[in-house]
């Protein structure tokens, strides 16, 4: 698109009555925010919000570990984010004799608070629009297949040339990411610095944290105290650097004051986060794939999944906690997914977006633009013909590469050259990276008997999927071998192969042979998972470059009618730094039933089930509860405030986001989305989406008085 139109498209945003769709880039709100979330209840400039040359709360919103939010609460680097972001530190650090994952965690001193290897921070320190400067290296550089406009290794030569010339620093701590934007449309760079000493601060039990775990997840009303607590720690001077125990806590230059006052219906919020992918901008023919494909793998390999780590998981408390974080993260988007279909049924979203595609077409025939109508046909076409591939790949991936833990042994092609080459210092060199390897691989999350039960149960699910002409190479040898035996199969892989457990590995490795590595099953397993994997993306290798280019000129046609209809325009999510406002509010799932905006307290104790893991009670607060010592945390009537729902657009990614009031005061922190809203990765719904939130008030008594960690309050801003 012409820069001239997207400057005009921005310019008329701000005259929408659609403000709490979008999320919005922080670079924009000026011109096209800043009216509609003053009239709401904003009470700050948007410099306050954000300033691209000075201090805002921009500066106390973090990149938690690449794949949620966090915000910055004292002067001295402590974060909140949500208890499913720390989860697997929380796991990491969990063992039989000191399983915090059931018991909580607590530093009562900083000499207590736990590194967390492989935890990133990131804050954002500028975001640049470089639209003009990107666009200019496009048409100088050659471009034979006519896809640098998308490849981020591409992208990331022309961040390091951007940077060279405005003379950005860059090293492991500073770090740039170059995107593209509404279909490439656009392009914005944000400039990094990276954080890597990060330490558990505090976290509470899981019967606090996860209360409700899977049948509560993705619903409201909610009843969780979803929130954990780490610190950011720098080397004496003030900079980023790795774990040192000389390293001191991080003296930041913005954290953000908590507001007890509550909230009421009808309050204006906004949310500051990294919201990971939606599609706004699909047609009606990408969501029938994505429902038939993408939620459909991920309903029917996920459930069978789980129901097996399930019952190893209620055997023994080791493999309880070893599994913990594995069987959290493969729950969250197996009901999101089966949440997602339903409502995109019900909401009857395909109509919708046959509307709005209609109305696009038909505005190409009105100013004589041709294009969309091109564009169009050339997607559905496209769709069509990667159908079968995408359920491939799907399948292969959820099945195969997430669910059979084995499929990511360490790669052993080094030595097998090595040995074949016979050459004994490049055959030792790679006898001691397979070693190292595999001390990962085998590590203390990792059960040999457990991936040997899963794996039996999903290549069945594969096989049943997928004719046995097109599945993966490794079933040739199932067939001839093992007469189409899956289960035989993997006996034989646990039983024979050198990866069967850490002792077989060693033992290889002390007398490797070529003959060994090319015959061992679960060797020859993974190799076909990855050649099957990357055979599906192959096979739509041209449909996927073709549907790019239409995708950008359909993107650019939604936006120049969403314009001319005075709708919003926002870029899909896409793990960018985003803001998203709404306003507190009690909802209609259906006719006759209506969702107030709060929980309390009396509903943890309503839901309580000695006999159910996922709605147990810690007896402490359960004693807190019965002498209501809510401290000052109570609401005015004396109740325990837990948790509120607000509706700002959010989605995965936002988790751990802060949820300011109009004063920029956090009154809560984002954790979650309701069941009916979660068609909002593909299509928004006002009336139905919300964003639910612990109250920090809550998050504060748990501190405070059920915890004992009053010396975190004490270094926190608190506004009564």
């Amino acid at each position: 698109m012409k820069k001239t139109l997207l400057t005009t498209l921005f310019a008329t945003c701000a005259l929408t009555g659609f403000a709490d769709e979008g999320m919005w880039m922080l670079t924009d709100l000026k011109k096209q925010n800043a009216a509609v979330m003053q009239e709401m209840g904003l009470d700050l400039s948007i410099d306050d919000v954000y300033s691209p040359d000075g201090i805002s709360l921009k500066d106390a919103v973090v990149h938690f570990g690449g794949g949620c939010t966090g915000e910055v609460i004292s002067a001295e680097g402590l974060v909140l984010t949500n208890h499913h972001c720390g989860y697997g530190y929380i796991q990491q650090h969990s063992s039989v004799e000191h399983d915090y994952l059931t018991d909580g965690f607590w530093a009562m001193t900083r000499d207590e608070e736990l590194p967390c290897e492989g935890l990133t921070i990131t804050y954002i320190d500028r975001i640049l629009d470089v639209t003009d400067y990107v666009q200019e290296q496009l048409k100088k550089d050659k471009d034979p297949e006519g896809l640098n406009y998308l490849s981020p290794s591409y992208l990331e030569k022309v961040a390091a040339r951007f940077a060279k010339k405005e003379k950005i620093k860059t090293d492991e701590f500073h770090v740039l990411e170059l995107k593209p934007f509404y279909g490439a449309n656009k392009y914005y760079l944000f400039v990094k610095t990276v954080y890597k000493d990060i330490r558990m601060v505090g976290a509470p039990p899981s019967s606090i944290g996860k209360f409700g775990a899977d049948t509560d997840n993705w619903m409201w009303p909610r009843h969780c105290g979803d929130f954990s607590m780490f610190r950011i720690y720098a080397a004496p001077d003030g900079k980023p650097a790795n774990y040192s125990a000389l390293n001191t806590p991080l003296k930041v230059k913005r954290h953000i004051p908590i507001n007890l006052n509550g909230v009421k219906e009808g309050d204006f919020t906004f949310v500051m986060g990294f919201p990971g992918r939606n599609w706004r901008y699909m047609i009606s023919d990408e969501v029938e794939e994505r429902m038939q494909t993408t939620n459909f793998m991920r309903d029917t390999v996920r459930g069978v999944r789980l129901k097996v780590m399930g019952e190893e998981m209620a055997k023994d408390a080791k493999t309880r906690i070893q599994y913990a974080a594995k069987y959290a993260s493969s729950a969250n988007y197996w009901k999101n997914a089966i949440g997602m279909n339903e409502g995109l049924v019900r909401l009857k979203v395909l109509d919708k977006k046959k509307a709005q595609q209609e109305a696009l077409l038909a505005y190409g025939k009105e100013t004589g633009n041709n294009a969309y109508q091109q564009a169009y046909e050339t997607i559905r076409s496209i769709v069509a013909k990667r159908r079968d591939a995408v359920y491939h790949q799907q399948a292969i991936y959820e099945a195969l590469m997430l669910g059979t833990e084995f499929s990511k042994i360490p790669d052993t092609e080094s030595l097998l050259e090595a040995l074949k080459s016979g050459k004994k210092k490049e055959v030792a060199e790679a006898v001691t990276g397979l070693k190292e390897a595999g001390t990962k691989y085998f590590n203390k999350d990792y059960s040999p008997a457990v991936d040997r039960k899963v794996s039996k149960a999903l290549l069945a699910v594969y096989a049943r999927l997928i004719p046995s002409a097109q599945r993966i190479r490794i079933f040739q040898t199932i067939d001839r071998e093992f007469g189409g035996d899956t289960d035989a199969f993997i006996d034989a892989c646990f039983d024979r192969s050198i990866f069967r457990n850490a002792e077989a590995l060693e033992a290889f490795l002390n007398n490797p042979t070529a003959e060994a590595l090319e015959k061992d099953l679960m060797v020859q397993y993974a190799k076909s998972v990855e050649e099957g994997y990357k055979a599906t993306g192959d096979a739509m290798k041209a449909e996927t470059d073709a549907y790019n280019l239409a995708h950008k000129t359909w993107v650019a046609g939604m936006l120049a009618l969403k314009q001319k209809n005075g709708e919003p325009i926002y870029p899909d999510a896409n793990s960018t730094l985003r803001l998203t406002y709404g306003k507190i509010g009690s909802y209609e799932p259906v006719d006759g039933k209506e969702y107030l905006y709060y929980t309390t307290l009396k509903g943890v104790m309503e839901k309580e089930d000695p006999e159910n893991p996922e709605f147990v009670v810690p007896a402490k607060l359960k004693e807190l509860y019965e002498k209501k010592d809510f401290g000052p945390y109570a609401m005015p009537d004396g109740r325990m405030p837990v948790c509120f729902a607000t509706g700002t657009d959010n989605t995965g990614g936002n988790s751990g986001s802060p949820v300011f009031n109009g004063k920029g005061e956090l009154i809560g922190t984002g954790f979650d989305r309701n069941y009916e809203g979660l068609t909002g990765d593909i299509a928004y719904n006002p009336q139905l989406q919300r964003a639910a939130c612990v109250d920090i008030r809550y998050i504060l008594f748990v501190i405070d008085k059920y915890a004992g960690a009053k010396h975190l309050i004490d270094e926190m801003t608190i506004i009564r």
